[in-house]
Order: C-alpha cells, then sequence, then structure tokens
C-alpha cells in the first residue's frame, strides 16, 4: 500500500453503512427527483469521508426516500438513509466541534442537561433575589433593569453569546474545510450558489419531499406539518431576536425601557413569542409521533431538549410581560433569563448547530451544481 493511500481516512461504522446505503441508491437512483442529497450523490461513484460528512448533512431526514425505497426493511439490503445519515451527522458535530472536548456535550442526555442547566441559573438567580429581598417586589413601570443593570445583562448575555456564536463558526468553517476541494474553494462565482442555498434553507424547500407534499411522520402518509412547524420555530425566534436587537437600539439612542405594548420591540416580541410557542409545540408533537425507523432514536432526546427550551424561552418571555408590573416580575424574569442562558450556553452543543452545518452543506450543493451546469 502507498504512503499516498494510507493518508486516506477509514470509515467508521456508522460511515461505512452510508457508503453501503449509497453504493445501492447511486445503482437504483429511483429517488434521484427528491431532495438535494440524490443529485449530490449521482455526482460521485465513490464515497469518501468528507463526501459522506457532506452528504450527511445535506439530508433533511423528511422519510420520503424511506417510504419510496425497495430495498428498505424487511429486503435484506436493510435501506434507511435517514436513520443512517442522522447517525453520521451527529458524529459531525462531535468531530467538528470547538473545543474539541465539549463535542461530547452532543452524547449526553440532551433533556436532563438543558433542563438542568436552564433550571440550576434560574435556582442561583432567584436566590440572588432573595438574598438582597427584591424576589417579590413590585417596580415602578416594570422596568426590569432596577433589579438587574442593563450593563450587568449586556456583559452576562453578550459574551456568552458571543462565545457560543465563536464556536459554532470554528465547527463550521473546519466542517467545510474538510469537505469541500481545494478546486471548489476556487469557484469563481460563488454568489448565485449562495443565494439560492440560502433561499433553500430560508424557505425550507427540502422539507417537502421532493414532490411539494411534504414529510413523512408516524407512517407513509405526507405532511406539511413539520415544515409549517419549523418556519414558525425559525421565523418566530428571529423576530424575537429582532426585538431583543432594536430594544437594545432604543437603549443606546437614549429611548430606555420598559417600552409600551405597542411598541415596535414589544411588538416583534409578542409575534416572535407567539410563533415559538406553537412550532415547538407542534415539532414537539410531531417527535413523539414520528415512526422509530425515521432517524436516530438515540438523537430524540437532544432534538427535544432543543425543542423544550425554545418553547421554555418563549413561554417565560411573554409571561414576564404579562406580570411586569406585579409582585411577580421579579421571579419570571429570572425564569426567563436563566433558560435564555441555558440556551446560549448550550447552543453549540445541541440541535441548534444543525442548521448552519445544513447551510454549509447546501451551499456545496448549488456550488457543484453551477459548476456541472458549466462543464456542460
Amino acid at each position: 500500500m502507498s504512503a499516498e493511500s494510507n493518508l486516506i481516512p477509514l470509515l467508521n461504522t456508522a460511515e461505512e453503512d452510508v457508503n453501503r446505503q449509497m453504493q445501492i441508491c447511486n445503482a437504483c437512483r429511483y429517488c434521484e427527483g427528491f431532495c438535494a442529497v440524490f443529485p449530490a450523490m449521482t455526482q460521485r461513484l465513490e464515497f469518501n469521508k468528507a463526501d459522506i460528512h457532506y452528504l450527511a448533512n445535506l439530508c433533511h431526514n423528511c422519510g420520503a426516500c424511506l417510504h419510496a425505497c425497495q430495498y428498505a426493511a424487511p429486503h435484506e439490503f436493510d435501506v434507511n438513509i435517514p436513520r443512517a445519515m442522522a447517525k453520521v451527522r451527529l458524529q459531525t458535530y462531535i468531530d467538528f466541534a470547538w473545543p474539541k472536548k465539549l463535542g461530547a456535550l452532543y452524547q449526553r442526555n440532551g433533556v436532563t442537561l438543558a433542563l438542568s442547566s436552564g433550571l440550576a441559573l434560574c435556582l442561583f438567580l432567584i436566590l440572588t433575589l432573595l438574598i438582597q429581598g427584591n424576589l417579590f417586589t413590585k417596580i415602578e413601570g416594570g422596568n426590569f433593569y432596577h433589579i438587574f443593570s442593563h450593563n450587568t445583562l449586556v456583559a452576562l448575555f453578550g459574551s456568552v453569546f458571543v462565545f457560543s456564536f465563536l464556536a459554532l463558526l470554528v465547527g463550521v468553517v473546519h466542517f467545510w474545510r474538510k469537505v469541500t476541494p481545494k478546486e471548489e474553494k476556487r469557484q469563481q462565482e460563488p454568489l448565485p450558489a449562495m443565494l439560492q442555498a440560502g433561499k433553500a434553507a430560508l424557505t425550507l424547500k427540502y422539507l417537502d419531499g421532493g414532490h411539494g407534499q411534504g414529510c413523512n411522520n408516524e407512517d407513509d402518509a405526507y405532511t406539511l406539518s413539520r415544515r409549517r412547524f419549523h418556519h414558525l420555530t425559525f421565523y418566530g425566534f428571529m423576530l424575537c431576536f429582532a426585538a431583543t436587537s432594536v430594544a437594545t437600539l432604543y437603549h443606546y439612542i437614549g429611548w430606555e425601557a420598559p417600552y409600551p405594548v405597542f411598541s415596535f420591540p414589544v411588538m416583534l416580541g409578542i409575534i416572535g413569542g407567539l410563533g415559538l410557542l406553537v412550532g415547538p409545540a407542534g415539532l414537539l408533537y410531531l417527535n413523539y409521533k414520528r415512526h422509530p425507523d425515521h432517524g436516530d432514536q438515540a438523537q430524540r432526546p437532544m432534538d427535544r431538549a432543543f425543542i423544550v427550551l425554545l418553547f421554555m424561552i418563549s413561554l417565560t418571555g411573554l409571561l414576564l410581560l404579562c406580570v411586569r408590573e406585579t409582585t411577580l416580575m421579579p421571579l419570571m424574569l429570572t425564569l426567563h433569563l436563566g433558560f435564555v442562558m441555558a440556551f446560549f450556553l448550550t447552543m453549540p452543543y445541541s440541535k441548534f448547530a444543525h442548521g448552519f452545518y445544513r447551510s454549509a452543506a447546501l451551499f456545496k450543493s448549488y456550488l457543484e451544481r453551477f459548476k456541472e451546469k458549466k462543464s456542460k
């Protein structure tokens, strides 16, 4: 064996299973018109470690290919692309996590980790207010900066957010460098591919099953529910983030909180918060109802932890608005801040990461498509 061949990374068990199933799919190609995975697959005759990591993150786990496959169980080939891809996808999060040792957090019990972190932070903040004697104090005008100063919150949450975003960015850049050959990195026209990938990500194009009728959930019936609840969750989150950003801008130009209910940041928060209640509630319901062959059962706790945290952030945020001029406001503020901090702390090592890795994989897929069109 040559020295060069020794440099080829060996596949682990999960990656080898994806390689086996992709070879079968490449010979069959019945699902070629489904999601982005299959057009990308047809451009390869062999699948190395980088290819498998790329395809795994390109898979949206819609389930359409599983129900269409003539080689799925009980056939002896036991082809199950959603499950095989999900196992490798989790491994990529672990492998590319930064700092490296924290990647092991993906393998912990997601619900226990996320909720225990949130509740521990809530308890700490509650005890702090209890010691100060203002846990059940009515604050004039509902101004929570009288409890925790603006600068304190910015320093605390800002530093954690910056770290979490940096950790995600470093991981995705590492992933991109591993799955993208040097010649693709010198692609001359990345903008069209970037625009198409952005559109696919923002519209959740590949949660339509490749035929526009939606995903499969508990059986072979198509449903658009998963796509719609994803939209409510994502855009609800973005509206809440926009509300916080606008409120921060208002603060620095001299208009300090609290803001009236019909002010721009509060209305953004209310609309986003409602979306962030309905979306996660729907996704959690679908997750419990989903057929065990759809994806990797072992990852359900991590998925649910992410959903529950988003739901609790929204619930406590909306309740905080409702009770902000009562004696319950300090208590509700501590609960809300605790869940928000837990979300930020676990963000790079939770299901939140899938949006970043999947977007990078979509970008690569459109780069390949544009390159293929040019070569014809």
